[in-house]
């Protein structure tokens, strides 16, 4: 009798341990709105801020930048984010929020350095997980 129940109490304790495993996280960024979202998204780009990123972009994301015409996926920039955690520019920046209809937004960020200005267009869509930037492109006037 005792052995039954030590092999039913530990197969219980194999199976609970198993599923907490299993748990996805959850994401800290479904319920937020879209301006909070381009906002995170900046703190990646200019403040070296990786907590998010796992959240931050859709599984489809594409980084493209039009001065040297080079694309990045998903786990290409977040690897290039992550190899910059800590890194911050040395720049103003500001955002406005170009268009948002239905499940669909386009922002625009401008970072100003003391020689140039990058500008950021980013669109974000908006699924069941909440929002995610979807494509940036990045552009040098």
């Amino acid at each position: 009798m005792k052995t039954t129940i030590a092999t039913i109490a530990t197969a219980f304790i194999m199976m609970t341990s198993f599923s907490s495993f299993a748990a996805e996280k959850v994401n800290p960024l479904k319920d937020l709105n879209s301006m909070y979202i381009i906002a995170t998204y900046l703190e990646a780009a200019t403040a070296g801020s990786i907590e998010f990123n796992k959240f931050l972009f859709s599984e489809d994301f594409e980084y493209r930048n039009t001065a040297n015409n080079v694309c990045y996926n998903k786990k290409t920039y977040t690897n290039f984010l992550k190899t910059n955690k800590g890194l911050k520019f040395n720049c103003e920046t500001t955002y406005e929020m170009l268009d948002e209809c239905g499940k669909a937004c386009v922002a625009k960020a401008t970072m100003k350095f003391d020689n140039f200005t990058r500008i950021d267009y980013i669109t974000l869509n908006h699924s069941e997980d909440g929002w995610k930037v979807n494509k940036v492109v990045t552009t040098y006037p």
